[in-house]
C-alpha cells in the first residue's frame, strides 16, 4: 500500500500572513489582492501567484510557511494543461490526427463498442470511458500505462459523441497510450524535451527524486469548528470517475512519491505557479521573447468549445474545448479566447492570446466551498485591471 508524505505528519502552524515577491509598476494592485487572499485563509496555506505580460513575468509573489517562489506542489488537474500541449504540438506537427480512430494506434482500445472513437472525442471527454467497472485502486491511478492497460477491455459508459462527462483521471492515460502508439516516447517525454527542459519551466510530469526537498505537501481543507461537512449522494459515474472507494479525498494523491515519479498526467503535476505561467506563456509567445510553441490555427482548434451542457459525470452545466477549458465566460473581461484549466486544491492557470497574458495561481491547501473560485476572480480583475491600466 502507498504511503503519503503527509499522513500522519504535524500540522503547521499559521504564522504570519506575509507576502513576498514583486510587481512591476502598474501591477501593486495584484498585491494588495494577493495579500487580501492570504490575509482570508483559516488554515496555513502554501499559494503562489505568477503573471507573464507580453513576454515579461509582471507579477512574481508568494505566502505561507516554508514558502518561496521556487516552492513546488501538487497541482491536479493543472496537469491536464501540459498534456494538451503535447497532443496539440504532435497535431500540429502532423504526427496525430484528430478525427482518426483512437483504435488505430492502439488496436487493444478498439473492443468493448469503442472501434469508432476518435482522438478529438478522447479530448472533448465524449468517449464516455471514465473509468472502469471495477475501480482502479490508488497504485493503478498513479500510473497512466497500468490504467490505459485496464481502460481498453472496458465498454463505455454511454454512446461515444452523443454526450460528454469530466474523465478526470483517465483522460492523460487515454490520450498518453495514443501518444505512446503512434511515436514510441511517453507523453511525458515530449513534455520534457519539447516543453519543460527548453523553456526552463518547473512544471513536472515526474519529478526528479532530487527536487523532492522543494515539494510542499497538499492539506486537506478543514471546516469551520463544528460545522457539518455535507453528505454528498452517491452517483455511480462520479464514484467510478474519481475512484472514490479507494481514493475518498483527492488530497493525498500527489503527496504519494509514486504519482509524483511516474507524472500522472491528469492530476499528478508538480509545480510552481513560476512554471505553469511560464509554460502557458511559451504556448502563445509571451515567453522573453521566445517564438510561440503553438500557432494561432492550432489555438483555435484547441480551444474552440467541443462539448456543452450538463457533464454526466459531475451533474452540472459545464464545457470543455479539446480538452482545455474555456474561461472566456467565467472571466468575461479575458475576451474569448482565453483557455487553460483548473485544479482541484483551487488553483487556476491560463493563457489569452489576445491579452498577451499567462497566469496561475496555486494553492497547497485545498479551498472550502467556492471560495478560490472568489479568490482567483478577484486576482483576475486586479491583473485585468493592471492591464487596462498600462495601455
Amino acid at each position: 500500500m502507498l504511503t503519503s508524505d503527509h499522513e500522519n505528519g504535524p500540522v503547521q502552524g499559521h504564522g504570519e500572513a506575509r507576502v513576498h515577491g514583486e510587481v512591476h509598476a502598474g501591477f501593486e494592485g495584484v498585491r494588495a489582492a494577493f495579500a487580501h487572499v492570504v490575509r482570508e485563509q483559516p488554515l496555513p496555506t502554501g499559494q503562489q501567484l505568477a503573471v507573464h505580460r507580453d513576454g515579461v513575468r509582471v507579477v512574481d509573489l508568494w505566502a505561507g510557511p516554508g514558502v518561496d517562489g521556487d516552492t513546488l506542489t501538487g497541482v491536479f488537474s493543472v496537469s491536464k494543461g501540459a498534456v494538451y500541449i503535447v497532443v496539440a504540438l504532435l497535431v500540429q506537427d502532423g504526427v496525430l490526427d484528430l478525427d482518426r480512430a483512437v483504435s488505430s494506434y492502439w488496436p487493444e482500445f478498439g473492443g468493448a463498442g469503442k472501434e469508432r472513437i476518435t482522438l478529438r472525442q478522447v479530448l472533448a471527454h465524449q468517449a464516455g470511458v471514465v473509468g472502469v467497472d471495477e475501480v482502479f485502486t490508488i497504485e493503478e491511478l498513479a500510473d497512466d500505462r497500468l490504467m490505459a492497460g485496464r481502460l481498453a477491455a472496458q465498454a463505455p459508459y454511454w454512446t461515444p459523441g452523443t454526450a460528454f462527462g469530466y474523465h478526470g483521471l483517465v483522460v492523460a492515460a487515454l490520450v498518453g497510450e495514443v501518444v505512446r502508439r503512434a511515436t514510441g516516447r511517453s507523453l511525458q517525454d515530449w513534455w520534457e524535451s519539447r516543453v519543460r527542459r527548453p523553456r526552463y519551466v518547473d512544471f513536472f510530469l515526474g519529478l526528479p527524486e532530487e527536487l523532492e526537498p522543494r515539494y510542499l505537501p497538499v492539506t486537506p481543507a478543514v471546516p469551520e469548528p463544528g460545522a457539518e461537512e455535507p453528505a454528498q449522494e452517491p452517483r455511480r459515474l462520479r464514484d467510478i470517475a474519481f475512484s472514490t472507494a479507494h481514493l475518498p479525498d483527492l488530497s493525498p494523491f500527489p503527496n504519494y512519491r509514486l504519482t509524483r515519479a511516474l507524472g500522472q498526467g491528469s492530476a499528478g503535476g508538480v509545480a510552481s505557479a513560476r512554471g505553469v505561467a511560464a509554460a502557458y506563456a511559451a504556448v502563445i509567445g509571451a515567453l522573453d521573447g521566445s517564438p510561440a510553441l503553438l500557432d494561432p490555427d492550432t489555438i483555435e482548434t484547441f480551444t474552440r468549445i467541443h462539448s456543452e451542457g450538463t457533464d454526466l459525470v459531475g451533474g452540472g452545466e459545464s464545457c470543455f474545448a479539446l480538452g482545455f477549458q474555456p474561461l472566456g465566460e467565467r472571466y468575461a473581461a479575458l475576451g474569448t479566447d482565453a483557455f487553460g484549466h483548473g485544479g482541484a486544491a483551487g488553483a487556476m492557470a491560463f493563457a489569452s492570446p489576445g491579452q498577451g497574458l499567462a497566469y496561475a495561481y496555486i494553492r497547497s491547501r485545498f479551498a472550502l466551498g467556492d471560495s478560490a473560485d472568489k479568490e482567483n476572480t478577484l486576482l483576475v480583475e486586479e491583473v485585468l485591471s493592471a492591464v487596462r491600466g498600462r495601455k
